[in-house]
């Protein structure tokens, strides 16, 4: 008897312990439920609020907004409201907040007076104003939520002291590197400390922190490899190419860099001319496989030259096919079949400036040739002229 009622005894304990297992499961089932109820019913309001304010206040396309809504969600427009207005105040047109809000929605919800504010009163007091404050928010927009006195007044200090003047800070600011992370200072003056050492003059390292300075923020090791590099390569410390080749071992891994060796190599280029290629324009590595494909196929099949020329001028892989190489060669090729330009003209003329180019071939030729302007402009095929096609080199 006494064995039977422990069985049941224990049978009971356990039915009450699954009971109660049950009944905490179900409360946890109704609480999230509840949860989720809830969100069903406040979140369409709040985010179709959001969405709608975005497309309608700050210019954005449904789908943008739609994104940036998954990041910020407000039910009133009191602080974003503020927020707009002192953007508009200090030059930001509504193109401007556009692009802001886009990049970073979430500075709607920061505070104007105590956030915003001083940041764009140190900018206007170090000279910033209108469109160059614009697009220095418009390029990074989190600049205006870092710490002033310890990120935003450090950094611009540092710039100042490399740049000079303000129209490089501007231009080095919208590139928006130095925007998350530590001080510019930190960052950058290890790896200008290397270029200094190595005779890197200061104007060159001006251009370089300029133009790129997401180079000279990478680390320091990395950024030591790539100098050393370079400087294998045979590039001259002194020159602006070795800050040019910099930039582009920085920002090119090995295998990319092989890549475009290859496309080069499809040309018939041997490794010595692409490396000469390299040293005399640094950039022409960083064209993109379509763009290094299509200037070879005008200049080696539709004009004639001989791949060894091209590699001798590389800036040529920089310019627009449509807008410079394809218009000006085809000027050209008309005036050498005329006989009125050498045969052996080199690519070096794409390098000069569209008024240069103009009064070098079109006026000088113009009564000679009255179909140039209508071959410049591709309204006349060269064939059309009824020329015999002849290589050029």
């Amino acid at each position: 008897m006494s064995t039977c009622f422990l069985c049941r005894r224990v049978v009971s304990l356990t039915n009450v312990g699954q009971m109660f297992e049950i009944s905490r499961t179900r409360v946890h089932f109704l609480q999230n439920t509840q949860l989720l109820m809830l969100r069903s019913f406040s979140s369409p309001k709040q985010h179709s609020f959001t969405v709608s304010y975005l497309m309608n206040s700050c210019g954005l396309s449904p789908e943008t907004a739609l994104s940036a809504s998954r990041k910020i969600q407000f039910e009133t427009p009191e602080r974003a409201d503020s927020v707009l207005a002192l953007l508009r105040n200090y030059g930001c047109t509504n193109s401007h907040i556009s692009k802001i809000v886009s990049r970073y929605p979430l500075l709607l919800t920061a505070n104007p007076e105590k956030t915003l504010l001083p940041k764009l009163e140190f900018f206007c007091s170090v000279g910033f104003s209108g469109p160059d404050l614009a697009s220095i928010v418009v390029a990074g927009p989190q600049i205006l939520k870092r710490s002033l006195e310890n990120h935003v007044i450090p950094s611009y200090n540092f710039l100042k002291s490399v740049l000079m003047v303000n129209e490089n800070i501007v231009r080095a600011l919208n590139k928006s590197y130095w925007l998350h992370g530590q001080s510019l200072q930190n960052i950058m003056a290890p790896n200008i400390a290397i270029l200094k050492e190595i005779g890197v003059p200061m104007s060159n390292i001006s251009f370089l922190v300029t133009c790129h300075p997401g180079a000279v923020s990478q680390n320091k090791e990395k950024f030591s490899r790539s100098v050393k590099m370079v400087i294998e390569m045979g590039f001259d410390p002194l020159r602006v190419p070795f800050v040019k080749a910099v930039q582009v071992i920085m920002e090119m891994g090995e295998s990319m860099w092989e890549h475009k060796m290859e496309v080069y190599r499809r040309w018939g280029l041997t490794d010595d001319e692409i490396m000469l290629m390299f040293r005399l324009d640094p950039l022409c590595m960083k064209s993109s496989e379509k763009k290094i494909m299509s200037v070879m196929d005008f200049l080696v099949n539709k004009m004639g030259w001989k791949p060894a020329a091209i590699a001798r001028y590389p800036t040529v892989f920089l310019r627009s096919l449509e807008k410079r190489i394809i218009p000006w060669c085809s000027v050209v090729k008309v005036l050498q079949m005329k006989g009125l330009v050498k045969k052996d003209l080199c690519l070096s003329f794409l390098g000069s400036n569209e008024k240069n180019l103009f009064n070098r071939f079109m006026v000088k030729y113009e009564h000679d040739v009255p179909e140039l302007l209508n071959v410049y402009q591709g309204k006349i095929g060269i064939l059309e002229l009824g020329f015999v096609s002849e290589g050029i080199m």
